[in-house]
């Protein structure tokens, strides 16, 4: 629909067609003689076809639509017939038009009359068959409702159409095509058009009134108008005659209006007549069309033949059967001119005396020779020689000479060419040298040369290839009873390798196909050795082989270097198709270009699968890919190998597989590299037997410590009983002994006194004994030494490497260099660290994510700031962690960050906690830097 929509015409062409239809139906209602009925001729058959011939396919259901609108119209205005009746005769007349303009354009284009064959087009398929089913419709729907008989109708409704497509729609052809024309006419040809106009009026209106014996008297002037004004003559004159029948007919003056019982057969006479006089004008009108495109094609021919004589390069002259000239071409007269002062002035000179003014002395006189012998033979001759320009230098010339003879073989004229040969000569003489030169270097090029015939005979061989062989010349090869191409391929050439070598020679002289192919050639001294031979066949202008030219390179040094290289490739692929090791060709890129079956093996993915793209990244578990994208792809880059490191991938399942990896880049290709992958399932497995039988081990010497610290600490604590005992007992002897020499009547006071001395002196002994115990358990203060925070992290790392390890937890430093010194107690320090990295990474036991514990350590202002950040769930209770005996594990003794804050505190630092983002613990402890290196 919308390609409909945007192929509409303009209204303004669609309403000049409407008013066209109107008149038309118009026209066919005066032409109806026959009473009673409104058959007659009817142009806008006519109109339509010319119409859906001009127009686009795609808008014809817009003239459709318009045409159904005139119809109507005119139905009102002039034939008041139902209104059935008046849409099924114009279904009729509309598929008249579309089928008639479907099939004249199915045979032809009529964008323009100009041929008898488009006229024919238009006569047989748009007034003879179209017109079929206007007159089918049109007279069924008549008989239908009672109007008319189907036999009486369809000749009529037949003929009618047939008329008004014959009369009208050239007219309307003429008139599309010249719509926006501005040719106008010469004076000369508006003179004749309006005598022939009045003429045709005259005859017409005599013969048509029945002044004249019979209407076709007015065809001289119709077939006049045809034959000197064309199709636009011919449509003019038609549509006029149609005008002049109008009014004879509604006048009642006609010849073809009688009496009502011959109504009917001088309606068909009218029919008739209009009908044999557009078929006469239309075929008189084309055939005078061709006739002058004949003649202004012979025109045009004539004078691009005038044209291209004068401007071909070449001098062209004629003469008389005894040598008088009769025509020179313009360069030729030119040439003259210039070289021949009075050549004006010469009157018929003949051919031998201009080209005695023209050639080199030493030329003329065989020139004159075979030309006079030309003309005494009738024979054609070719002879070259130095003509004179105008610049006084001689210049190389060929001259042909050729009669022309009539029927009875006498000569009747000379024709001759002269053709500048001048760069001919020399480029032949420049050939020759060249050919020379040719013949040198094919002689000396370091490679074998052979020509062929087309049936594949050798006829030459190149020095060097005779000196191979060791042959005079390749007439030698020659043997009775066998082809000199089947004998050279015997004699020389390795037996393994002849057989093959003449089939595959034999197949391309046969197909004259070109050949390859590796053999192996005898040497003069009998030694044999590789060649690599090519054949190329050399062919005509037609495609026809003229020879067959062939090469043998010299091959057998690389053919040893190609055999040893295969043996290491075989020992390559050997290494690579073995199940040892996994080995991945890749690319700069990440992708996997290829794969030993051990690697597949590894990773449990298929070769489908490495094919559609598998990369590094799609198998490496998110905390590696950093480590890939950073330190492997720069490693490689910077050095083009990677060291050996262990990592693991995901299988194609989502299982981790632990391997141990290692690359290197491919030299002059940098950007493509080897990867050898070994499987450690088997060795963490061991490892982790051997992790878990340690633990069982640490766990069993961790549960006798704490027995013997119990057992220690029961007979420590007896020990001190012991010990505080007595003194206790003392005390409280003495106490009681005091109070009863204060209790006596009177209190004996000194006794009393006495005794509290000696209370006083047992209290002494328990303090004694107190300060010993205290002194056994406390520590001593050990002196603290200047020292690099760098190496204290060091170490912890080493302590807790393999814990992090075994926990799954990568540990990323970031420690800013050249740290100043810290007094510090390097033990405690430590211990700090220890325990701090320890809590994060018991944190992240249950995380699924990646597991990263990340330390950094740089200087902020006069202190040395650490920070220990985890991915664990992070901080519950943030006011009391750092309390004594509080914590949050189950077998926690909650004394841990209690004490890191003393040790911390007692170096003057301070300890903190933070929440990570976006989630976890970030502890963090300052120490002072040392009042030396902050100055």
């Amino acid at each position: 629909m919308m390609s409909i929509w945007s192929h509409r015409p303009q209204i303004l062409y669609l309403s000049l067609f409407v008013a066209a239809y109107v008149l038309g139906c118009g026209f066919a209602q005066a032409l109806a003689i026959v009473p009673g009925t409104g058959i007659s001729i009817w142009p806008p058959s006519g109109l339509f076809i010319a119409t859906l011939l001009f127009a686009s396919r795609h808008s014809w259901p817009w003239w459709v639509l318009g045409g159904l609108l005139a119809e109507l119209f005119s139905n009102v205005l002039w034939f008041h017939n139902p209104l059935p009746v008046a849409i099924l005769i114009y279904t009729g007349n509309a598929l008249e038009a579309v089928v008639g303009a479907w099939l004249v354009n199915r045979f032809a284009r009529l964008a323009r009359l100009e041929t008898l064959q488009e006229v024919l087009v238009l006569v047989v398929l748009g007034a003879g068959i179209a017109p079929i089913a206007s007159a089918t419709v049109g007279s069924a729907t008549l008989a239908w409702f009672g109007m008319q008989r189907f036999a009486a109708a369809w000749p009529l409704f037949w003929l009618g159409d047939a008329t008004g497509v014959l009369i009208v729609a050239p007219l309307a052809l003429v008139v599309f095509q010249n719509w926006h024309s501005k040719a106008r006419p010469l004076d000369a040809r508006w003179m004749e058009a309006s005598i022939l106009g009045l003429i045709f009026l005259g005859v017409a209106a005599l013969s048509l009134s029945g002044h004249l014996v019979s209407a076709y008297v007015v065809m001289p002037p119709l077939l006049w108008a045809a034959v000197r004004f064309e199709f636009r003559g011919a449509a003019i004159a038609l549509a006029l005659l149609a005008l002049i029948t109008v009014v004879f007919t509604i006048s009642g003056a006609s010849q073809f209006v009688g009496d009502p019982e011959t109504q009917r057969q001088e309606q068909i006479m009218l029919q008739l007549f209009l009908v044999i006089s557009a078929f006469s004008v239309l075929i008189v009108a084309a055939i005078s069309r061709q006739h002058q495109q004949a003649l202004l094609t012979l025109r045009r021919s004539e004078r691009q033949l005038q044209e291209m004589i004068d401007a071909v390069p070449i001098r062209i002259w004629s003469a008389t059967p005894t040598g008088g000239p009769v025509y020179f071409n313009k360069r030729y007269q030119d040439h003259f001119r210039s070289v021949i002062t009075n050549f004006e002035a010469l009157s018929e000179p003949r051919i031998e005396t201009l080209l005695e003014e023209l050639i080199h002395p030493e030329d003329a006189t065989g020139v004159q020779r075979t030309l006079q012998n030309c003309f005494e033979t009738g024979d054609g001759s070719a002879m070259r020689f130095r003509w004179r320009e105008k610049d006084g230098a001689y210049r190389w010339a060929e001259c042909r000479v050729e009669p022309r003879r009539d029927e009875t073989g006498t000569v009747v004229q000379w024709y001759g060419v002269s053709l500048d040969i001048d760069e001919e000569v020399r480029a032949q003489e420049a050939l020759r040298e060249r050919e020379r030169e040719l013949s040198q270097l094919v002689n000396m090029v370091p490679v074998h040369i052979r020509r062929l015939t087309p049936e594949g005979e050798p006829t030459f061989f190149n020095k060097r290839l005779l000196d191979f062989f060791g042959l005079p010349d390749v007439a030698q090869l020659d043997k009775p009873g066998m082809s000199r191409l089947a004998a050279a391929i015997k004699t020389l050439v390795h037996p393994e390798d002849a057989t093959r070598l003449l089939e595959t020679v034999r197949h391309s002289l046969a197909t004259g196909e070109p050949y390859a192919m590796k053999y192996r050639m005898r040497r003069a001294d009998g030694a044999y050795r590789w060649v690599d031979g090519r054949g190329e066949p050399l062919r005509d202008q037609s495609g026809e082989i003229l020879h067959w030219y062939a090469i043998s390179i010299d091959i057998d040094d690389q053919m040893r270097l190609y055999r040893d290289i295969e043996e290491r490739e075989a020992k390559i692929r050997r290494l690579v198709d073995s199940d040892i090791i996994g080995i991945v060709i890749w690319d700069m890129d990440g992708r996997l270009i290829e794969a030993n079956d051990a690697f597949l093996r590894i990773v449990q993915y298929d070769r489908e699968d490495l094919q559609a793209g598998l990369r590094w990244l799609d198998m490496t578990p998110p905390e590696w890919q950093e480590v890939y994208a950073r330190e492997e792809a720069e490693e490689l880059r910077a050095t083009g190998k990677m060291q050996t490191r262990e990592k693991e991938y995901f299988r194609k399942d989502g299982s981790r597989v632990p391997v141990l990896i290692g690359a290197a880049s491919f030299e002059g290709r940098s950007r493509q590299g080897v990867a050898y992958i070994l499987d450690l399932t088997e060795r963490k497995r061991a490892e982790e037997a051997q992790m878990r039988a340690e633990e069982a081990l640490r766990e069993a010497s961790g549960a006798l410590a704490k027995a013997t610290q119990a057992a220690s600490l029961a007979e420590l604590s007896a020990s001190i009983a012991h010990e505080v005992n007595q003194p206790l007992a003392a005390i409280v002897a003495n106490s009681q002994a005091c109070l009863r020499w204060l209790s006596a009547e009177p209190p004996n006071v000194d006794r009393a006194k006495i005794t509290a001395e000696r209370i006083t002196r047992d209290a002494n002994a328990a303090a004694d004994v107190v300060t010993r115990i205290r002194a056994v358990f406390k520590q001593s203060t050990e002196a603290r030494s200047s020292t690099a925070l760098r190496g204290v992290v060091a170490e912890a790392l080493d302590l807790m490497a393999e814990e992090a390890a075994r926990r799954r937890v990568r540990i990323d430093t970031d420690i800013e260099g050249d740290l100043p010194p810290v007094a510090l107690d390097r033990i405690q320090i430590q211990q700090v660290l220890v325990n701090l990295m320890r809590n994060g990474i018991e944190a992240m036991e249950s995380t699924a994510d990646a597991r990263v514990l990340r330390l950094s350590v740089r200087r902020t202002g006069d202190v040395v700031q650490t920070e220990i950040s985890d991915r664990g769930p992070g901080v519950e209770f943030p006011d009391r962690m750092f309390e004594p005996f509080f914590t949050t594990k189950e077998q926690g003794m909650g004394m841990g960050l209690a004490i890191c804050r003393s040790i911390v505190e007692s170096h003057g630092g301070r300890l903190w906690a933070e929440e990570n983002e976006p989630h976890g613990a970030r502890f963090i402890f300052t120490l002072p830097v040392e009042v030396k290196a902050a100055a």
